[in-house]
């Protein structure tokens, strides 16, 4: 069965990855993999150099970015009543040319517009810069995930409810992760009960 990493961070993520892009691309193809995502958090810093070393090792890039979309509005500093957090993440892959023209614009535009302590974007946005994307429901600091872990399945449901219909059919995948973290197998059980 092939297998592809689509939620991997660079030492471009602070304090959150350590993978320097050449060393990465090599032990990928060392793996035999024929594909990459790099999705730093906040920002495609890494976007140039990746997209180099993957195709001088004849890998396919698929370049991304895991996003802190806020609960709110991104230009609201302090988090909403109702949100079980400031703000959750979210993975995005380009899988074309529009798709890596929106990623920018939206790096940018949290960077530009969100930015409070984190580089934000909001749905507002997403919803104007969606064409191209592929949508993955991120980590435990997902939005999907908040829900779960709250035991809140009916918001779990309508969230992801939300970004299924603004990514389309084949845009929105659920994501399951197993780093021994006790939460996570509540997620991945509600995450597989969602997924019917």
């Amino acid at each position: 069965m092939a297998f592809v990493h689509l939620h991997t961070h660079s030492e471009y993520s602070l304090l959150d990855g350590a993978n320097r892009i050449p060393e990465l691309v090599a032990h990928v193809k060392k793996l035999g993999m024929d594909s990459l995502a790099v999705t730093d958090h906040g920002n495609l810093h890494a976007a140039w150099s990746f997209y180099e070393q993957a195709k001088a090792h004849k890998l396919r890039p698929i370049l991304g970015f895991e996003a802190y979309l806020a609960y709110g509005p991104r230009q609201a500093r302090e988090k909403p009543s109702w949100a079980p957090a400031a703000y959750s993440h979210l993975v995005l892959l380009a899988k074309n040319r529009a798709g890596y023209r929106n990623l920018v614009r939206l790096t940018s535009i949290g960077y530009t517009e969100g930015f409070y302590r984190r580089p934000r974007i909001d749905k507002a946005t997403l919803e104007r810069h969606s064409e191209g994307i592929i949508c993955l429901a991120a980590c435990l600091s997902g939005e999907v995930a908040h829900h779960l872990r709250q035991g809140k399945f009916e918001e779990a449901r309508q969230s992801a409810e939300w970004f299924a219909r603004l990514f389309g059919r084949d845009g929105f995948w659920l994501e399951v992760q197993q780093h021994g973290i006790a939460e996570e197998r509540i997620v991945t059980e509600g995450m597989l009960r969602l997924r019917q």
